[in-house]
C-alpha cells in the first residue's frame, strides 16, 4: 500500500465502516426468506514503522491509533509511549496504513528482530521465521494483582452487552474491556480478532497513563498464550476471560506473575493459582 497511485488515499469521510449491511436468504426450518443481515468488516491495516512495513493485521478498521499503539507495546517493539513520537493513518480504497515514527533506538532493535508478520483473526505468530525468533519468557509483571471474585465479575458480565454494539449487530466481534477495582468498566473496544482488540484496549490505556494496578482486562474470549503475553508486556496484573484458557497462557500467567481468571460466568468462575 506504499504505491499512492494503485491505491488512492480516501477522504475521512470514506473510510470503511465497522459493518455492513447485506441482502441474505435465510434458512430456517424447510423455508427460506429474503431478509437483510449486517456483517462485521475486516480490513487489512498495514503497521509502519519509520517507514518500513512490519506487519499486516487484519482487523475491525475502528480506534487504529490505539491499536497501532497498543501492538507496538504489547509486541515489545518500543517500551513506553514515550518512544512513538507520531501516529498517522491512511485509509485507502482496500485497507490502511498507520505510519508511527519511533525512537531510533527502537526502530534499530526492531529491524535486528524484525519478522515477516501476515496477522490473521485467530492467528497471533502466523510468518514466525523460527523457534527461536518466537519469544515466550514473559517480562515480570510489577503491579500487585486486585482481589477481585464473583461480585465484581458478575457486575462486569452483566454491564458488558451494552458496550458491545457490533458483537450484538453481527455476532462476529471480541471485547476488551478494563475494569475498575469495583467492577465498573471503564472503558470497552471490539475486533473482529481478539488480540487486536486488546491492542486497542492496551494503546487507550498507554494514552490515558491508566494505573494498571487499579484494575483489570476483562475478554469475551479464550485465554491465549498470546493475550496474556500482551498482558504481561502491558504490566497488567489481572486478566479474565469468558472461555477458556491454554496450558501456554497458564504457564506464562504463572511466570510473569498475572492473575488469569477464565470460563467467567454467572454463577462462578476458575482461576489459576501457580503451581509449587
Amino acid at each position: 500500500m506504499t504505491d499512492t497511485e494503485s491505491c488512492p488515499l480516501l477522504p475521512e469521510d470514506q473510510a470503511p465502516g465497522v459493518a455492513k449491511t447485506l441482502q441474505v436468504q435465510r434458512h430456517r426450518g424447510g423455508e427460506i426468506t429474503e431478509c437483510s443481515d449486517t456483517v462485521a468488516e475486516e480490513w487489512p491495516v498495514s503497521l509502519v514503522f519509520n517507514g518500513i512495513s512490519h506487519a499486516v493485521m487484519m482487523t475491525t478498521p475502528a480506534d487504529l491509533e490505539e491499536f497501532a499503539l497498543g501492538f507496538a507495546l504489547s509486541e515489545g517493539i518500543v517500551a513506553s509511549p514515550a518512544e512513538v513520537f507520531d501516529i498517522e493513518v491512511e485509509h485507502h480504497a482496500d485497507g490502511a496504513e498507520v505510519k508511527l515514527e519511533i525512537a531510533q533506538p527502537a526502530f534499530l532493535k526492531l529491524k535486528e528482530h524484525r519478522r515477516s508478520l501476515v496477522g490473521r483473526t485467530g492467528c497471533g505468530v502466523c510468518g514466525t521465521e523460527s523457534l527461536e525468533m518466537l519469544d515466550l519468557v514473559p517480562e515480570k509483571v510489577r503491579a500487585a494483582a486486585l482481589a477481585i471474585g464473583q461480585p465484581e465479575l458478575l457486575k462486569v458480565l452483566t454491564e458488558l452487552s451494552r458496550y458491545q454494539t457490533l458483537t450484538q449487530a453481527t455476532g462476529g466481534a471480541h471485547a476488551a474491556a478494563w475494569c475498575s477495582a469495583g467492577g465498573e468498566i471503564l472503558q470497552a473496544f471490539e475486533d473482529v480478532g481478539r488480540h487486536n482488540a486488546l491492542d486497542k484496549l492496551l494503546g487507550w490505556m498507554a494514552r490515558q497513563k491508566v494505573d494498571t494496578a487499579q484494575g483489570f482486562v476483562f475478554l469475551t474470549s479464550r485465554a491465549s498464550y498470546e493475550l496474556v503475553r500482551k498482558a504481561a508486556r502491558c504490566n497488567v496484573p489481572l486478566v479474565a476471560t469468558i472461555s477458556a484458557p491454554t496450558a501456554l497462557a497458564i504457564r506464562i500467567a504463572w511466570q510473569s506473575g498475572i492473575r488469569l481468571l477464565s470460563f467467567c460466568r454467572q454463577n462462578g468462575f476458575v482461576e489459576y493459582p501457580a503451581q509449587p
